[in-house]
C-alpha cells in the first residue's frame, strides 16, 4: 500500500470540511459588553474572508438588536445579518420579544433567532411557549426565522423533539440547540432528535434547517453535525440554507486548517 499521499489525502479532505463549515458559519458576538467597535471589527474579519479564501465567507453575522443596524451597515451584503430576540431567558413576555423583532426588522436584517419559552414548555405550558413563536413568526414575515430550542436544559430526547414539533407547528425554518449561555450547549443527541423531527414532518423535512450552537469551538467539533445533517437530511442539505454553524471562536481553527492545506500545496 502506498502511504505517501495519506497525509496530504487527510489535509485535502479536512479543508474540504473546513470549507463546508465556512461557508455555514453563523459568526457570532453575543456578550454583555459588546459595542458598536466590536461589532465592527466582527464584520470587518467577515467582509475579508472572500479575499482570503478564494471567494469563501460566512453565512451570516450574528449580533444583539441593537446592532443589527450597524451589521448591516458594516457588511459587504453578500453575508446576511441576523439579531437575537427574547435572548437568552426565553421568556414568555410577547410585548418584549416583539419589540426586539420590531427593531431588528427596522435595521434591515435578514434573520430572526428566538428563545423557545422552555421553561414553559417544561412546566406543561405548551400554550404560552406556542403563543410567542406565533407572534414572532407573525411579526417576521418575511425575515428567516431560527427557533433556539435551549436543549441543555430540555435535556430528555422526548422533550426535545416535542419542542421541536411544536416550533415547526409556528413556522420555524431552522431550529437551533442552544443560545450558549446555558451549561450545556449543542449535543449530538439533542441534535439528533431535533433532525428526527424535521424529517418527520411532511411539511419541514424538505424545506427547514438545523443550526447547531454553543460549545463548537473546532472543526472537529463541528464536523459530527455536518455527518448526522448529512444522514438525516441527505447531503443536499449542506449548505447554508439548511445548515448553521452558530460559533465565533470555530473560525479561528477553520482558518487554521485552511492555512494548513494551502501549505501543502
Amino acid at each position: 500500500m502506498n502511504t505517501s499521499s495519506e497525509p496530504a489525502h487527510h489535509v485535502t479532505a479536512a479543508a474540504d470540511a473546513a470549507r463546508a463549515a465556512l461557508a455555514c458559519l453563523d459568526l457570532t458576538s453575543l456578550n454583555e459588553r459588546d459595542n458598536e467597535n466590536t461589532v465592527a471589527a466582527l464584520c470587518a474579519r467577515a467582509n475579508a474572508l472572500p479575499g482570503r479564501w478564494g471567494g469563501l465567507r460566512v453565512a451570516a453575522v450574528c449580533v444583539w438588536p441593537r446592532f443589527a443596524r450597524a451589521a448591516r451597515r458594516e457588511l459587504d451584503g453578500a453575508v446576511k445579518v441576523a439579531a437575537v430576540a427574547s435572548f437568552p431567558h426565553g421568556g414568555t413576555d410577547i410585548a418584549a420579544a416583539l419589540r426586539d423583532v420590531d427593531a431588528i426588522a427596522h435595521a434591515g436584517a435578514h434573520e430572526v433567532d428566538v428563545v423557545l419559552p422552555y421553561r414553559a414548555l417544561l412546566a406543561g405550558d405548551d400554550a404560552a411557549a406556542a403563543a410567542l413563536l406565533r407572534a414572532v413568526r407573525h411579526a417576521c414575515q418575511g425575515l428567516t426565522l431560527k427557533v433556539i430550542l435551549e436543549t441543555g436544559e430540555l435535556r430528555e430526547p422526548a422533550a426535545i423533539e416535542r419542542a421541536a414539533r411544536l416550533a415547526l407547528a409556528e413556522g420555524a425554518d431552522f431550529l437551533k440547540t442552544s443560545t450558549g449561555k446555558t451549561a450545556i450547549g449543542a449535543t449530538l443527541p439533542a441534535a439528533r432528535a431535533m433532525l428526527r423531527a424535521i424529517a418527520g414532518d411532511a411539511r419541514a423535512t424538505a424545506h427547514v434547517g438545523f443550526k447547531a450552537a454553543g460549545g463548537i469551538r473546532r472543526l472537529a467539533d463541528a464536523l459530527p453535525y455536518l455527518d448526522a445533517v448529512r444522514g438525516t437530511l441527505g447531503a443536499d442539505a449542506l449548505t447554508p440554507v439548511r445548515l448553521r454553524l452558530g460559533a465565533s471562536a470555530l473560525l479561528d481553527d477553520i482558518e487554521s486548517v485552511l492555512r494548513e492545506a494551502q501549505a501543502t500545496r
